[in-house]
C-alpha cells in the first residue's frame, strides 16, 4: 500500500467478469492533415518566463539558503535513485535497490518521469539531461501488465506533458501521445465511465477487485480532465477531450445525495454504489480538477466552475466541522453518518479552497480565504502535535482527541505532499510569512527523520523520535513534496499561477491563453 499515492488497498485487481476489451474499443480518429502544435507561439503567450524574471537585486539570504537546501535534497534523492535504482519505479533507500510494484502495468522509470519537471525548475541541468536520456533511450511503452489508469495518467502522462511544455522537446510529447492512446480502451463501458485497471498491452480493462461491486472511483475517473484536454491539444485529435466531457455528462445527469458526490460509481449502470463521501482518498482530486479545469481554460469552462461551486457548497454544508478546540476540519460521510476523521490526502483542500476563493464573488472571497486558512492550520496542527513534526496518514476528532492519529495503522508518513501543497498556495495567495516558516519546519523534520544514507524514506510512526523506516522513496516525493517546498521559497513568477495549473502529481500544465482547437464544442 505504501507505494500508492491515493488511499488504496493494493490487492490484485480482479479480472474479467464484464471486463472491457481492446477489440471493441474505439481507435483514435486520425486527423485529416498532420497536426503540429506551435511551441514557439505557446511560449510567447506565457505571461511570465517559466523560471521567473531574474531580479538581479538583493534577496533575503535566508530565502536563498532555504531554496538551495531543498535543491540539495532533490539532488541527493535523484543521485541515489540513479545509483541504485535507475529505470526501476522507485528507490528502496535502506536496501539500496529498486522497486517495481504492480501499479504501472509493466511501465518503468516512474521516478524518472515524475522528477523531470522538478529537476528542470530547480535548474539541475545535468540531472535533467540524465532523466531525458533515459526517456529517449530506455522508456519502453510496449508492456503487458495491469496498470492503474489514474496513476499512469497523473504520473506518466502528466510528467511527460509538463516536461514537453517546459522544454519543447518532442520526445516528451510523442511518448505522452503514444501512452495516451493505450489508455483509451478503458473507456469502453456502457456509460463511458472508464474502468480503473487496464492492461496496456491487450487493452483489457476491469475494476479494482476491492472496489465495491465493480465500481469505478470518483478520484480516478474524475482526475483525467486536465491531461486529456492537453492530449487533444497536442495531437489535434478530439477523442481524448470527448472522453472526459462525457464523464461530466454522466455526473451531471445523476442525482447527488445532498449535493454530494459519493466515491463509487458503476461504469455499467452509471449509478452510485454505496454512499461514502470523502475529500481525502477516493474523492480528493475530482474536486481539485473541477476548479483547475476552469482555471486551465482561462476561466471559460463555466460548467467546471459551477460544478465546483455547487460541490463546495454541499461539502461546507454537510462535512465542514469545528472541533471543541476550535480546529476546522472536513469529516467523511457514510450514508448520512459523519466519521470525524481527516486524511493527510484531504489536506490539499486548504490550497484548493484558497485557489477557488480568489475567484469567488467579492462578498464570499474572504469567507473562502478564511476557510482555507483554517483547514491549512488544522493540517499544520497534525504535524506539530507529533514528536517528529511530520503528520500522520489520518487524524481524528473524537473522544477528546484532536488532530492526532488514534489508530496504530494511521501513524505512518510516506513523504506525502498535501500539507506543503496547501502552504504553497496559501503563501502565494496571502503572503503571510507563517506559511514559509511552516514549510521550513517540514524541511527540517524530513532531514532529521526521513533522510537516510541513500535517499529519503517514509517512517512508520510519526509519534516517536526514533522511527523505523519503510524503505521507500516514493516517486511523488520528487514530483510533489520537494517541488512545492522549493516553489514556496521562490518568487511568485516561477511557474506562475497565471500561466500554469498543477495536476494532482504537481506536474505544471499551461493555462490555455488562446481560443484554440480545444474549445471544439465537445460539450
Amino acid at each position: 500500500a505504501a507505494s500508492s499515492k491515493r488511499e488504496r488497498h493494493q490487492r490484485r485487481p480482479q479480472g474479467p467478469p464484464g471486463a472491457g476489451t481492446a477489440n471493441a474499443a474505439e481507435t483514435p480518429r486520425q486527423t485529416r492533415a498532420p497536426f503540429r502544435f506551435d511551441c514557439a507561439a505557446f511560449r510567447q503567450r506565457l505571461r511570465h518566463p517559466v523560471l521567473g524574471r531574474r531580479r538581479g537585486g538583493p534577496e533575503e539570504p535566508e530565502l536563498r539558503s532555504w531554496r538551495l537546501k531543498i535543491k540539495e535534497m532533490m539532488k541527493f534523492a535523484w543521485d541515489n535513485y540513479k545509483q541504485y535504482a535507475m529505470g526501476k519505479n522507485e528507490l528502496r533507500p535502506l536496501t539500496k535497490n529498486g522497486h517495481i510494484g504492480n501499479m504501472f502495468g509493466g511501465l518503468r522509470g516512474a521516478t524518472v518521469v515524475d522528477a523531470l519537471d522538478t529537476l528542470y525548475v530547480m535548474e539541475l541541468q545535468e540531472e535533467f539531461q540524465e532523466a531525458k536520456n533515459w526517456v529517449e533511450q530506455s522508456f519502453d511503452l510496449n508492456v503487458n501488465g495491469e496498470a492503474s489508469l489514474f496513476e499512469v495518467n497523473i504520473r506518466y502522462i502528466g510528467g511527460l506533458l509538463a516536461a514537453f511544455y517546459l522544454t519543447g522537446e518532442e520526445v516528451f510529447k510523442s511518448k505522452a501521445l503514444e501512452l495516451g492512446e493505450k489508455l483509451l480502451p478503458a473507456f469502453n463501458t456502457p456509460t463511458g465511465i472508464p474502468r480503473g485497471v487496464i492492461n496496456l498491452g491487450s487493452g483489457m480493462s476491469w475494476s479494482w477487485g476491492w472496489a465495491s461491486a465493480g465500481s469505478s472511483i470518483l478520484a480516478e475517473f474524475g482526475s483525467l480532465h486536465l491531461e486529456f484536454l492537453h492530449l487533444s491539444e497536442l495531437s489535434g485529435n478530439p477523442v481524448y477531450a470527448e472522453k472526459v466531457m462525457n464523464i461530466r455528462k454522466v455526473l451531471n445527469r445523476i442525482e447527488k445525495p445532498q449535493g454530494l458526490y459519493p466515491n463509487f460509481l458503476s461504469p455499467v449502470t452509471g449509478n452510485w454504489v454505496q454512499h461514502h463521501v470523502s475529500i481525502g482518498g477516493l474523492g480528493d482530486s475530482f474536486y481539485e480538477y473541477l476548479i483547475k479545469s476552469w482555471l486551465m481554460s482561462d476561466k471559460k469552462d463555466m460548467e467546471a466552475k459551477s460544478m465546483y461551486d455547487r460541490a463546495l457548497e454541499a461539502i461546507e454544508k454537510n462535512l465542514v466541522k469545528k472541533s471543541a478546540g476550535g480546529l476546522t476540519y472536513i469529516a467523511e460521510w457514510r450514508g448520512g453518518i459523519l466519521d470525524h476523521k481527516m486524511g493527510h490526502l484531504a489536506c490539499f483542500s486548504g490550497g484548493m479552497i484558497a485557489l477557488g476563493g480568489q475567484h469567488a464573488a467579492e462578498e464570499q472571497k474572504q469567507h473562502y480565504m478564511d476557510l482555507a486558512a483554517e483547514i491549512t492550520r488544522t493540517c499544520h496542527e497534525s504535524y506539530v502535535r507529533s514528536d517528529s513534526k511530520l503528520g500522520p496518514e489520518a487524524f481524528r476528532f473524537d473522544s477528546g482527541t484532536e488532530a492526532v492519529a488514534t489508530r496504530l495503522s494511521d501513524r505512518y508518513y510516506i513523504l506525502r505532499p498535501e500539507v506543503v501543497e496547501s502552504y504553497l498556495y496559501m503563501w502565494r495567495l496571502t503572503h503571510d510569512p507563517k506559511y514559509r516558516q511552516w514549510g521550513w519546519e517540514v524541511v527540517e523534520a524530513l532531514e532529521k527523520y526521513c533522510r537516510v544514507e541513500a535517499g529519503f524514506s517514509g517512517i512508520r510512526d510519526v509519534y516517536t523520535t526514533n522511527p523505523s523506516h519503510d524503505n521507500m522513496q516514493q516517486s511523488f516525493f520528487l514530483a510533489e513534496t520537494l517541488k512545492y517546498l522549493y516553489l514556496l521559497f521562490c518568487e511568485d513568477d516561477v511557474l506562475s499561477l497565471e500561466d500554469w495549473v498543477f495536476n494532482t502529481e504537481a506536474h505544471p500544465l499551461p493555462v490555455n491563453h488562446t481560443d484554440s482547437v480545444l474549445r471544439m464544442n465537445v460539450q
